[in-house]
């Protein structure tokens, strides 16, 4: 079966990361490297197991578009800017034997480095990916 597994961050933690302070403070160099470094063997264990199917990061929220519709037409929004909203950080598909396994390899990005004000708010969500439509009905 196939889980995907996401995490979340505000566009203040994107700054942060990019060396930028605010509300927390900005990561150091070492900070930064060390999430790299735990996030890549990460993702070289996933794939050593054989359980990786894909990963990827994805960009700060400040380079999102929302759309959404208003009177039957497309709205875009650029954004979201607001520090405090989450949005989808990164995520990873992996293929396993079960939902507690999938909840095991993800409970391991407890451990990734970075700053604790960072790690004390930090969580992840695991979701069975469906096939079909028919998955949905059950």
């Amino acid at each position: 079966m196939k889980y995907m597994i996401l995490t979340y961050a505000s566009q203040q933690d994107y700054d942060g990361m990019a060396g930028k302070g605010g509300d927390q403070p900005a990561w150091s160099e070492e900070d930064f490297a060390a999430m790299g470094a735990f996030m890549e063997k990460f993702n070289a264990d996933l794939a050593e197991s054989g359980e990786l199917v894909e990963t990827r990061g994805l960009d700060a929220p400040v380079h999102t578009r929302r759309l959404g519709s208003r009177d039957g037409r497309p709205v875009v929004t650029d954004g979201p800017y607001a520090e405090t909203q989450e949005v989808l950080a990164g995520y990873w598909i992996v293929e396993c034997d079960s939902f507690d396994r999938a909840t095991e390899l993800a409970a391991r990005l407890a451990d990734c480095p970075g700053p604790e004000s960072v790690r004390a708010t930090a969580y992840a969500d695991v979701r069975p990916v469906v096939e079909s439509r028919s998955e949905l009905e059950a």
